[in-house]
């Protein structure tokens, strides 16, 4: 929905953001000064008794010095009663006296369609759980019960029961006049292939509903009474509600405690969740009976910037974790990755936390490993390493998951510690001498683990290849970075179209990243006005005023809020191929010196030093001259095989 000019201008000024803010929290009014607006309290997004959470009423703002939570009073409206944010702008104009715009008619329609089905759903909680509450529900309540569900639990996630009979919830909405397609595609009934009336989707199975991020029930899973069922879980189909590989179970409150300093957790069904938080680590979600999927991470990514994967010990849960290293690997940046808590063999959270209760589950947690460790476990254990061709094979397989990583810096610090472990594990292997002769070293890398596991270590490891490369800048990047940026903040029907490239896109810098992930959040937002104001109230004024003060980005016609619509997406889709080549060239180096593990310090040295100029003469070309890019390319492959078929073994001598 787009925002006639000025609304929340006004919206603003006739609300005061003490007022919005004071319903929620406790005035300190030793420290506030409500004559200057300079109020006081604790914050209501983590747990502290000083007063720490500071507005400004006449600067309509909020900032916590804890855990640094900011924003306008949307923003806080947004956070705290957990709904979009044209939602809080519907709510603070309620409260004002202020008539939202009419909406778009199709835009209009689809919401409407929305909150139909979404009230159909509703009213299917309710039928379940009642259903519990009823004899055909005494098996379903005896299972609960010995998973340590009752009561008031039960309640709190709203458990119900699917009784066991073809129709009893169509049935029971129809009764209601629920129309019969919108029972269909909210996915509670499926459609006979006999003629017959429909039936239902969940019969005889516990069911859990599944909420969004707002809290709408969107779908649910169901857990077969029967030992005999095909499917021990079923989830609902997927809808105009329920797409399985965007939504995790437990969203909206995970959200909320991770913003309260909880750490976020992933487990992987819903008891396991259920336990979790029941026992005290709200921020604990799970996907929905599949793997980890892209989108799911990058939610996962917007509640805590490094989730702990939790997974059973048991061999699926190993390999859950092992297929989860490809999937995060390209996408992984500075201050963005996940972290591995693996439990004991044959226990799940629920198993663990009535055996040895919360203690160990936090003790687990807080020894959570990194994700360079699981993935080092994954190409050593159980290899023989006993050859010089064995110990190749291994580096190859090692080369190949780096050069998954987008991040040129990242990928680094990840070579270096990937060298660490590699040099411990060959020195094992090394033949000892004693006064009888040779002994024959280690020659199983799995041995790793007799050594106590995973190491936990903090020292940088001097790396030639690492600082040589690094002394080249990111300068150009980061200038198509900034336009690019400002291209889709003036032009936000472009997000969309490009959100492919835009979701892999790694960024320099905390600035450029914070204002990309504030993009995608709100990618549905097409309006420019009403999308600076939201970018403004979760970042601050200060990035959109940096980036439209840059010279190269003033000198761009695309950045600006006029320009032709074909010529701004052909700049954007030049832009980011450019990028994209420009970080082709930078990988050819790596992999280039990659290959010269074996060389003799001094003329790797020399080598990559080498490679290094030649990289910055290809920048300084491309900034001068963009249409050579390709040309650069080309000549920087040509120059690095020549190094490699030249005399790159020794150093030139003058």
């Amino acid at each position: 929905m787009s925002l006639p000019p000025g609304f929340l201008d006004e919206l603003k000024s006739r609300t005061s953001i003490a007022q919005v803010v004071g319903r929620k929290v406790m005035w300190d009014t030793r420290k506030s000064q409500p004559g200057k607006g300079d109020m006081w309290a604790p914050c209501p997004f983590h747990q502290e008794k000083s007063a720490s959470f500071h507005v400004d009423d006449k600067k309509g703002y909020y900032y916590c010095f804890g855990c640094h939570a900011k924003g306008d009073a949307l923003g806080f409206i947004k956070e705290t009663e957990n709904v979009s944010f044209m939602e809080a702008v519907e709510i603070m104009a309620r409260e004002a006296g202020m008539t939202m715009p009419a909406r778009d008619p199709k835009a209009q329609e689809k919401q409407d369609r929305r909150s139909e089905l979404a009230d159909v759903m509703e009213q299917a909680v309710q039928f379940f759980k009642l259903q519990l509450k009823t004899n055909a529900g005494t098996d379903a309540r005896e299972y609960l019960s010995k998973r340590k569900l009752a009561g008031e639990a039960l309640d709190r996630w709203e458990i119900g029961f699917a009784p066991n009979g073809w129709q009893a919830l169509w049935d029971h909405l129809t009764g209601k006049s629920v129309k019969e397609e919108l029972i269909l595609a909210a996915g509670l009934a499926k459609a006979s292939n006999k003629g017959k009336k429909p039936y239902d989707t969940f019969r005889n199975r516990i069911m859990y509903p599944i909420r969004d991020a707002r809290g709408r029930c969107i779908a649910f899973g169901g857990r077969a009474m029967d030992p005999a069922d095909n499917a021990k879980y079923l989830n609902s189909p997927e809808t105009e509600l329920f797409d399985k590989g965007r939504s995790l179970y437990n969203h909206g409150p995970a959200r909320e405690a991770s913003g309260k300093g909880n750490q976020l957790i992933v487990a992987e069904g819903y008891m396991d969740v259920i336990a979790l938080s029941e026992a005290g680590f709200g921020a604990t979600v799970a996907p929905l009976g599949t793997a980890v999927t892209e989108m799911q991470l990058q939610l996962l990514w917007r509640i805590a910037p490094e989730p702990i994967i939790m997974l059973d010990g048991d061999t699926a849960g190993q390999r859950a974790a092992l297929r989860l290293i490809d999937l995060a690997l390209p996408l992984i940046g500075p201050g963005q990755s996940l972290r591995f808590c693996i439990l004991p063999e044959g226990l799940d959270p629920d198993d663990l936390l009535k055996e040895k209760g919360a203690g160990a589950v936090r003790e687990l947690v807080e020894r959570a490993k990194p994700l360079v460790h699981l993935l080092w476990q994954r190409e050593t254990d159980g290899l023989v390493l006993d050859s010089p061709e064995r110990k190749a094979a291994l580096d190859q397989s090692l080369r190949q998951a780096l050069g998954k990583i987008n991040d040129a810096g990242l990928r680094n610090h990840y070579a270096a510690e990937i060298k660490y472990l590699r040099s411990e594990l060959f020195a094992a292997q090394r033949p000892k001498r004693d006064k009888g002769g040779w002994q024959k070293g280690n020659t199983k890398s799995s041995n790793w683990k007799a050594r106590g596991g995973f190491p936990d270590r903090g020292v940088a490891v001097p790396s030639t290849k690492n600082s040589l490369l690094a002394q080249s800048t990111d300068v150009e990047e980061r200038v198509r970075e900034a336009v690019i940026l400002a291209i889709l903040v003036n032009h936000p029907m472009l997000v969309g179209h490009f959100l492919s490239d835009l979701e892999t896109l790694d960024l320099h810098g905390p600035e450029h990243r914070a204002l990309m992930a504030a993009l995608l959040r709100h990618e549905e937002e097409t309006d420019r006005e009403v999308l600076r104001k939201i970018l403004e109230a979760e970042l601050g004024p200060a990035p959109l005023e940096k980036l439209y003060s840059l010279r190269h980005v003033q000198t761009v016609p695309a950045t600006r809020s006029g320009a032709d619509a074909e010529l701004t997406r052909m700049t954007l889709a030049e832009e980011l191929a450019k990028l994209e080549a420009r970080r082709g060239v930078q990988r050819e180096v790596e992999e280039a010196v990659e290959d010269l593990d074996g060389v003799a310090d001094e003329g790797l040295t020399w080598r990559v030093g080498q490679a290094a100029v030649a990289r910055e003469a290809a920048d300084r070309k491309s900034m001068s001259d963009d249409e050579g890019d390709s040309e650069d390319r080309g000549a920087m492959s040509n120059y690095l095989q020549s190094l490699i078929d030249g005399e790159v073994w020794v150093k030139k001598r003058k």
